[in-house]
């Protein structure tokens, strides 16, 4: 492959294709090329990268912490630069797909803003591409992970899908008929900062009671240390698994710790699954899906929390009874599902990239054919 080390000569005419292929998603990924492109999946804490082909295998993976979210964008971009010419080295990459733990602008090429990394209204796209040279795509990471659910996973044949993604917090995304729905700015799928109890807990976005203070990582992780700072009875078996070091609770810890029987453990994971119950049951009411798809970290523990959320959606479905209930499941593709997406993603501008190229190739052929048969008329004459 080649790389921008190899082409710094032409970048003007290469900024030019780009901003041909990059402006429209096209409506089917049935007719984009089979080749393979790579990945980035960007969290506050790592940024992995990964050569993906076109069945959704992942042939090669590489993977390295986020640079201090106080240092200057250009750090992190330096990050994805790096990461994808180490990758070109061996493979033939013929695109690159970018999922940003952000919001990311209708044109998917501004990261708009991203609350673990220093970007507020940054051009990313156009930037990486100014540097590699392949086509950049740029999306949220709940989308780029919906898609990939979608394409090979847990989503396969969901005409509606609505992604759940739980981590630190909540993220998510929605998926008709074979279109991501980004809205009319590309910030559709926060779900996380719905309201559900007003007056509540403080979220980092400003507001109170925002969902993913009541079901997320960081909800879990925050019950656990307040009961066992408040040296409760029930969070005696946690206390003693870390030795009284309170800071040390992690979210994999309590998952583990339930799923060896602690019973403070399994009741905080089914308060979570609970209200994320309630949230779903919401967002069918408003989007009526068919499939509730559930990723990210938190739902590492299955039906430990799945199973109170499917009990809570029934209970607090609008119509329960009377209408068809959205199927709720886990997602298949783990981590990965953000990075397999993105790649997927970008095969789509690949296609145009390749078209531009194709086109551009025939008119320079047919100018030397023209150029050739000029020179051989006058060599005759």
């Amino acid at each position: 492959m080649s790389t921008y080390r190899d082409f710094t000569h032409r970048g003007s005419a290469r900024a030019t294709v780009l901003r041909t292929v990059g402006t429209r998603e096209r409506r089917s990924h049935l007719t984009a090329p089979r080749v393979p492109t790579v990945g980035i999946d960007i969290g506050g804490t790592k940024v992995m990268a990964g050569v993906v082909d076109a069945d959704g295998n992942i042939l090669e993976k590489v993977r390295t912490e986020t640079p201090d979210k106080s240092k200057s964008p250009k750090v992190v971009e330096d990050t994805i630069v790096e990461l994808v010419l180490d990758l070109s080295d061996r493979h033939d990459v013929h695109a690159v797909g970018i999922g940003a733990a952000g919001w990311v602008d209708a044109d998917r090429n501004r990261v708009l803003f991203a609350p673990h990394l220093s970007w507020r209204n940054e051009p990313l796209r156009d930037r990486l591409a100014g540097r590699l040279a392949v086509p950049v795509l740029v999306d949220n990471d709940a989308n780029a992970a919906a898609w990939a659910e979608w394409r090979f996973g847990a989503g396969r044949g969901e005409d509606h899908l609505v992604m759940i993604t739980l981590g630190t917090g909540i993220g998510g995304a929605i998926l008709e008929d074979g279109q991501v729905k980004r809205g009319k700015f590309g910030v559709a799928g926060e779900f996380g900062h719905m309201q559900v109890v007003p007056g509540g807990h403080r979220c980092p976005c400003g507001n109170r009671g925002c969902w993913e203070q009541y079901s997320s990582g960081n909800a879990l992780v925050r019950e656990a240390k307040e009961l066992a700072a408040a040296d409760s009875p029930v969070a005696y078996g946690i206390i003693e698994h870390v030795k009284g070091n309170i800071s040390d609770i992690s979210g994999p810890m309590i998952t583990e710790l339930a799923r060896e029987g602690d019973a403070m453990c399994i009741e905080l994971l089914q308060d979570i699954g609970q209200w994320l119950g309630v949230g779903i049951a919401n967002l069918a009411a408003a989007l009526d899906p068919s499939c509730f798809v559930i990723g990210g970290g938190v739902s590492a523990a299955d039906d430990l929390l799945i199973g109170p959320a499917r009990d809570a959606f029934k209970r607090h479905l609008t119509g329960r009874g009377y209408r068809p209930e959205a199927r709720i499941t886990r997602a298949q593709l783990g981590p990965e599902a953000g990075m397999v997406g993105a790649a997927d993603l970008a095969r789509l501008v690949a296609r145009r990239f390749r078209r531009a190229n194709r086109r551009r190739v025939e008119r320079y052929e047919r100018y030397e054919r023209y150029a050739e048969a000029r020179r051989t008329t006058k060599g005759t004459l």
